[in-house]
């Protein structure tokens, strides 16, 4: 075994098929609670990122205050921002390290998903290879890849007669719409960040911005795509993971982008 598979593919292994085994040997919630378990122990990695979040809120009037003052003077601008940064303890940096770990995790899934668990929902040697001894299964055992009306080694597709490419199934489509949800709380702030860019005359702050706009909507439409081509599996462990992110950016910028949408939720709610 490579060191990629003993340090993570191996242990993500594992700690499925405790929860395989804990839940009722069902691999659709061994992967709901294992992705739910793997959100809480990084809750100490998020935390920062959440605490960044809301001063980050708080210091963006200031933050465009100082993109007008030195709109002509970038290297001002930004000596002006990490000073800004330090007086009130905020690291920009603190987002990276639970993204970076939410892709390896990613990746590591999609090692066990395609190279792991066999189509057919057989035990094969490849899996008991990678599983620690208690939890190894015996000789004849079948492994239950039965979730919903899925199979979770399967991707979540419908083939329909005539069309050159599958459709995307409930799943895939939910982990789609709960990650734009996710991203459109972010939509306001994204938009005063567009129309300072408008102002200023480096073109560095129109190319982040627009990227910062067009991932919104190229994110879940990239899931849509990929996704179709991957285990379901995977789709629903991005769906748990899309959900509890929306949660924490509820948590620290409130419903952003998506309040108009809730106060006509709430409206028709209530006048029902």
């Amino acid at each position: 075994m490579n060191i990629f598979t003993v340090l993570l593919i191996q242990p993500l292994a594992n700690g499925l098929f405790v929860f395989y085994n804990l839940l009722g040997q069902n691999l659709g919630l061994a992967i709901i609670g294992f992705s739910i378990f793997l959100r809480i122990a990084s809750y100490p990695l998020q935390k920062p990122y959440m605490e960044n979040a809301k001063k980050m809120k708080e210091v963006a009037p200031l933050i465009a205050k100082l993109k007008k003052k030195y709109k002509d003077d970038r290297q001002g601008l930004m000596k002006a921002q990490a000073d800004m940064y330090k007086q009130k303890g905020i690291n920009p940096g603190a987002g990276c390290l639970p993204y970076l770990l939410q892709i390896v995790i990613l990746i590591a899934l999609f090692q066990v998903f395609t190279r792991v668990l066999s189509v057919h929902g057989e035990v094969t040697s490849t899996l008991n290879d990678l599983l620690y001894s208690p939890l190894k299964f015996a000789e004849g055992q079948s492994l239950n890849t039965r979730f919903l009306y899925l199979d979770i080694t399967q991707p979540d597709k419908f083939n329909i007669p005539g069309l050159p490419f599958p459709l995307p199934g409930p799943l895939l489509i939910a982990a789609a719409m709960v990650q734009f949800l996710s991203a459109k709380i972010t939509m306001p702030f994204v938009e005063k960040e567009k129309k300072i860019a408008e102002k200023t005359p480096e073109t560095a702050d129109d190319f982040q911005v627009a990227m910062q706009s067009s991932m919104i909507y190229t994110f879940p439409l990239m899931t849509l795509l990929i996704g179709v081509g991957f285990a379901s599996g995977l789709a629903l462990y991005w769906l748990v993971f899309s959900l509890s992110q929306m949660y924490q950016q509820y948590n620290s910028l409130g419903w952003g982008g998506l309040t108009g949408w809730v106060r006509k939720i709430k409206k028709y709610t209530t006048s029902v």
